[in-house]
């Protein structure tokens, strides 16, 4: 939160490489809040019963979430593949106003796919309600249905290879072209990549590794411990949201200087409070 009032409230920051990691930001809370109030819950309940439609609405934020980080990272690939393989042409091509329009865009397609799939899983009919998982997800919904789910299955993977592939393998791309360039280039050029495009590696790095591996446990869940299950589960909501303002805010210095100027004009604002109220008791 403070990484994204940071951003919004500095004017300095008003670039489209900043806009974009405070929509990697907004997305990391809107995933956290269809995941954690309903965990916390169930925490302080002795039942761990959810509504069917509330468990729906949970796998929307939840997959909406997840498509959404693929599309926010590859934008940002983009964004990076500009600035450092075309700076001249930079300005032309990025601006605040269409990184706006490419977030819009990178939010919308997720939200459409997974609105047409979440269509074909709320029509089934449920002959089961236990699920082997500490969120609701399409996939055990799909194994408690009473008919035949291959409708819902193709559609789940064209929706999800569109989603999750083709932005997975543009930032692969980005990269190798980012790498090319600055092995032809100077000292100068490879500051430059490795101060800004570090965090966003990082990131990528971290959240593939954490969907990959949820979608391996929610594929072969049966032969995996609950235990292992609901700890990895944990890992894939929690990390990437702490990883994002812990990169972002500690390695890039602009974000930092910013983030510290903030805090100094605050600090100082509430020790003039404080020295007024001690005036005013005495």
């Amino acid at each position: 939160m403070c990484l994204i009032i940071t951003i919004v409230l500095e004017k300095s920051l008003h670039e489209p490489m900043y806009v974009f990691i405070c929509c990697l930001s907004v997305n990391s809370l809107y995933g956290s809040s269809g995941f954690f109030p309903r965990f916390l819950l169930d925490l302080l309940s002795d039942t761990h019963f959810i509504s069917r439609p509330s468990c729906f609405v949970q796998i929307y934020v939840v997959y909406t979430y997840a498509f959404s980080e693929f599309s926010i990272l590859a934008v940002m690939a983009y964004d990076r593949l500009v600035a450092i393989c075309q700076p001249l042409r930079y300005r032309s091509r990025m601006s605040v106003r269409k990184a706006g329009f490419l977030w819009a865009a990178a939010v919308l397609h997720p939200a459409l796919s997974v609105g047409s799939t979440m269509s074909l899983t709320v029509e089934l009919p449920l002959c089961g309600n236990k699920l082997e998982r500490i969120f609701c997800a399409n996939r055990p919904i799909l194994d408690n249905s009473c008919v035949g789910t291959t409708r819902s299955d193709i559609v789940g993977q064209v929706i999800t290879y569109a989603s999750v592939f083709l932005p997975f393998f543009f930032v692969l791309y980005s990269y190798a072209r980012i790498l090319a360039v600055c092995r032809r280039g100077g000292a100068e050029v490879r500051g430059k990549a490795l101060q800004t495009c570090v965090p966003h590696l990082v990131t990528f790095v971290t959240y593939s590794s954490s969907f990959f591996l949820e979608v391996a446990i929610t594929k072969y869940n049966s032969k995996v411990d609950p235990i292992v299950t609901a700890v990895l589960s944990l890992e894939y909501l929690m990390v990437p949201s702490l990883n994002n303002p812990l990169i972002y805010g500690l390695k890039l210095p602009q974000i930092r200087a910013a983030f510290a100027r903030r805090f100094k004009i605050k600090a100082i604002k509430s020790s003039r409070q404080a020295h007024g109220l001690k005036k005013e008791t005495q």
